[in-house]
């Protein structure tokens, strides 16, 4: 393919994917055959999914899977969970089920708070300014009474506006730093509008500014934008027991296990590179609900890393100790969420899984994540500090690899049977399957 396409975006779906399918495949018919394989067979539905994004040709499927026994603040939860990682639902069921024994996880939320920006360069005497922000601000907030007006009805809004001058990190550089309470929604529409407001009634209240100079009443707008660092809309999740009480199959010395699971936690704290990847099992947890309940998981994402980092050195999320007997394990992270529009009205399996959750505040939706998180750090954990990762994983991934081979009901017996008491790992299985069918 050398050529690049005119009028794309115009072409109806069945136009697109021939063209696709002509351009880049060796058998057409079969790309196309898989495209329409995946379609769903109520035009209604299909319809609705077609019109998420843009240029659909298809729909790309990612398990549901649900981890039930969760004991959140005394009361159990069945949590829906959208991941394709084999292991990961399995480890948060095994864990919920562990704690629910021991106390269960009390989840809080510690605020709400949400940031935008509009982004500015002034050039002139930065006294001035200050005064100008000092004498204008009611206005923003009046200017903008049309967009707040419903969110303020659901006790949400403009939380605050101020002046922040960053002329020490780019030359002129200034900011309106909003803060922002939007109840049950995520709010990215609704603050983006309100920062879109602030931009012009800042440019418009600068140019007729009287003590502005020519030069200073210039405001030049960069961008108006909500941030996804929000350090500020935080939840917290924790389990606790006495230590003799950790004691299970894989945790006969209960004593000698929380001691190693707090160095491993203590060496996430100060080592980035196993940091890294100790977050990344937390974010199993945190994007497969996330995803489920149709919030945006690269925005939590983003945010919860620089989290992370917000002590200029990437480190744990969660933490443990041992004190006077009692075992504890935390972690506080931001949050943005909604269980209000956007994919939430829209999408069915959302509306299911929220529906499966009794249909949350966007608050207890924070403490079901958190919680959800904090299970999957806690099942990895145990795990490499007692059995070790793979015992488990590759158990799970052997389905994946009988798959991949399309093996037939007498040899998924064989197979199961040979490597319940021999090592998992692709090679070993690619082999007895070779040597099955020779």
């Amino acid at each position: 393919m050398n050529n690049a396409v005119a009028g794309f975006s115009k072409l109806s779906k069945e136009e697109k994917i021939n063209w696709i399918a002509k351009e880049y495949f060796s058998t057409p018919s079969e790309a196309i055959a898989l495209l329409k394989n995946y379609w769903n067979s109520d035009e209604k539905i299909q319809k609705l999914h077609d019109e998420f994004i843009e240029n659909t040709i298809t729909n790309f499927y990612i398990p549901l899977g649900v981890a039930p026994n969760f004991l959140i603040n005394n009361k159990y939860s069945a949590i829906p969970m959208a991941i394709e990682e084999s292991s990961v639902v399995a480890a948060a069921s095994k864990t919920a089920k562990f704690w629910s024994t021991r106390g269960g996880f009390k989840a809080t939320v510690i605020d709400t708070e949400k940031i935008g920006q509009v982004h500015f360069i002034f050039k002139g005497d930065v006294s001035k300014l200050e005064l100008f922000f000092v004498q204008t601000k009611a206005k923003f907030f009046s200017e903008t009474e049309s967009i707040t007006k419903n969110m303020q009805k659901r006790g949400g809004g403009i939380l605050d506006i101020v002046l922040k001058d960053k002329t020490d990190l780019l030359p002129n550089y200034f900011q309106l730093h909003a803060t922002f309470e939007t109840k049950d929604s995520m709010g990215a529409n609704f603050i983006n509008s309100c920062l879109e407001q602030f931009a012009k009634t800042l440019r418009e209240e600068a140019s007729i500014y009287e003590l502005f100079s020519v030069t200073e009443k210039n405001i030049q707008i960069v961008m108006s934008i909500l941030s996804n660092y929000v350090p500020n809309c935080l939840v917290r999740a924790e389990v606790s027991c006495p230590v003799e009480e950790l004691k299970e199959k894989h945790i006969l010395n209960p004593t000698a296990f929380a001691e190693r699971f707090v160095q491993a936690v203590q060496i996430a704290e100060v080592e980035p590179y196993r940091a890294v990847t100790h977050n990344k099992g937390i974010m199993n947890g945190i994007d497969a609900v996330v995803l489920a309940t149709g919030n945006d998981f690269r925005a939590v994402e983003a945010g919860i890393h620089a989290y992370a980092a917000r002590n200029g050195k990437y480190t744990s999320l969660s933490h443990a100790k041992t004190e006077n007997g009692i075992f504890t394990f935390w972690l506080e992270i931001p949050l943005a969420l909604g269980t209000v529009g956007g994919l939430t009205s829209l999408h069915p399996l959302v509306k299911l899984a929220l529906e499966m959750l009794e249909n949350p505040s966007a608050k207890e939706l924070m403490q079901v994540v958190a919680v959800a998180g904090l299970a999957q750090n806690f099942a990895a954990l145990r795990s490499l500090t007692t059995t070790g990762i793979q015992e488990g994983h590759m158990k799970m991934h052997l389905n994946n690899i009988i798959n991949q081979f399309e093996a037939n009901d007498d040899e998924r017996i064989l197979i199961h049977k040979y490597f319940k008491k021999n090592t998992i790992s692709h090679s070993a299985v690619v082999d007895f399957i070779e040597n099955l069918r020779n």
